[in-house]
């Protein structure tokens, strides 16, 4: 079954159905095509079509694109990122409009690097045996042990450790961190007995200069929270002011670098993460 999302929250109707055509996990081709399609102010019902490597699957998805075609009367919107000529060659025969990601970009670096691409399908996720693959496996695993405060053992491994109130962004961002550049993130959360004491949790002491701190308004984080507890001290809005207020008071005390997470994308601050740590560790 295709992954189908309309991501608007209105019930209103999409404005054109948008397909992302892959001879592998369509990541990337989705990836890009929602960076090209959230410049634009309408609603698009989108439809993942992976692991389209053979000509029949290429058929098979050009009558789900012509069908789409039929049912909203407008030219489905296509980007693709099929490797292989004769599978893009069947899509383009589709009745909708045709945007190929590899192709734009092959042909130049082709003639500014000298030297022809392979052509092979599934290349860039072809790395169970690299380091690169490794090094997220194991940063992975990592960030699972160091979720929450659950261990402080190993810390000296980790490249940074995220402190913060709960719920303030602190899981995502480090699974994020090891999922996507293999970057070893622990996390613990600030909790009143640490603002009672005045002081970090112990086990973070020695590993200061690793720390990176995550706010949150407290508006959002009630409501965050009352998703979780509803009704509870823990999410009521004058006991999220105490939580951040004290949280924020220790990180500049500390001399804490942080940011606040309410109105950031966990791409967003990831990015800001990697440049204080100064890593980039994506390698092709």
């Amino acid at each position: 079954m295709p992954n189908e999302q309309d991501l608007s929250k209105s019930s209103a109707k999409a404005a054109r159905t948008v397909f992302f055509v892959s001879d592998g996990t369509g990541i990337t081709a989705e990836t890009f095509g929602h960076s090209v399609l959230t410049q634009f102010e309408l609603r698009f019902r989108q439809i993942r079509l992976p692991f389209i490597d053979t000509l029949d699957k290429a058929h098979s998805a050009v009558r789900e694109i012509n069908h789409a075609f039929e049912k909203d009367g407008k030219r489905p919107i296509i980007f693709s990122t099929l490797v292989k000529a004769d599978l893009s060659a069947v899509i383009r025969q589709s009745k909708g409009m045709h945007m190929d990601l590899i192709q734009t970009f092959v042909d130049p670096l082709e003639q500014e690097l000298g030297v022809k691409s392979t052509h092979t399908i599934g290349r860039s996720h072809n790395i169970t045996d690299s380091d690169a693959y490794k090094n997220r496996i194991e940063a992975i695993n990592f960030s699972l042990a160091h979720d929450d405060g659950q261990s402080d053992k190993n810390l000296a491994s980790a490249d940074v450790i995220l402190v913060g109130v709960s719920r303030s962004g602190k899981t995502p961002t480090s699974l994020y961190l090891a999922m996507q550049y293999g970057i070893k993130a622990a996390n613990y959360p600030l909790i009143p007995e640490d603002f009672e004491r005045g002081k970090l949790p112990s086990g973070l002491l020695p590993f200061k200069k690793k720390i990176f701190g995550l706010s949150i308004t407290p508006d959002r984080l009630a409501e965050v929270r009352n998703e979780r507890r509803p009704g509870s001290k823990y999410a009521a809005l004058e006991n999220c002011r105490y939580e951040i207020n004290e949280a924020e008071k220790m990180m500049q005390r500390e001399g804490i670098r942080w940011t606040s997470s309410t109105a950031k994308s966990i791409e967003e601050i990831a990015t800001m993460i990697l440049q204080e740590i100064k890593s980039d560790r994506r390698v092709f």
